[in-house]
């Protein structure tokens, strides 16, 4: 897939340096369920990604700079159900590359994707209610907020909310 300055490539075993360069940033992971420190800790993410499309529940691709093949991060689908047809989205980038638009730029391409190719009728995004830039960028790509989940996991220890958002094929199609 090709964006207008990037392209997404699926993502597979031999890109674990590159996930590995983000999923251990703790800014990155600051608001995730993972965390892997070392490279061989990466290596249960890239078993995830393996496994999600090997079990038809999902799929992610890393994403590159056009002009300079460079990676910025990964974005995909995970628990895909395909008898409901919907799917959540999930998108992060390396520090280097937040702020510079490529939120708003990728995710027409993952919608396309997922309600065209995969046929979704619905795509959610689940965020930490105290994420404020991707709460604000969802907002951006007009994802509808549905609410707060209360305390409904935990981090580190602590409980946390985590704010419910979607959008559906015909919402998208109005765009």
């Amino acid at each position: 897939m090709k964006t207008e300055n990037y392209f997404l490539k699926e993502i597979e075993s031999s890109d674990i340096k590159n996930i590995h360069k983000g999923l251990s940033n703790p800014d990155i992971t600051k608001y995730y369920a993972v965390h892997f420190p070392t490279i061989e800790d990466t290596k249960e993410q890239m078993d995830w990604y393996r496994d999600l499309k090997k079990n038809g529940t999902g799929i992610w691709w890393g994403i590159y700079d056009k002009n300079d093949n460079q990676f910025c991060g990964a974005g995909g689908f995970n628990n895909l159900e395909k008898n409901h047809k919907k799917a959540e989205i999930g998108l992060w980038l390396l520090k280097e590359y937040w702020g510079k638009g490529i939120l708003k730029e990728i995710m027409p391409k993952l919608f396309e994707e997922g309600f065209n190719k995969l046929d979704l009728n619905r795509i959610e995004g689940f965020v930490a209610s105290d994420n404020l830039k991707c709460k604000n960028g969802l907002e951006k790509i007009n994802f509808t907020y549905e609410g707060t989940m209360r305390e409904c996991e935990i981090k580190n220890g602590e409980k946390i909310d985590v704010d419910f958002y979607s959008i559906l094929k015909r919402e998208w199609m109005q765009k």
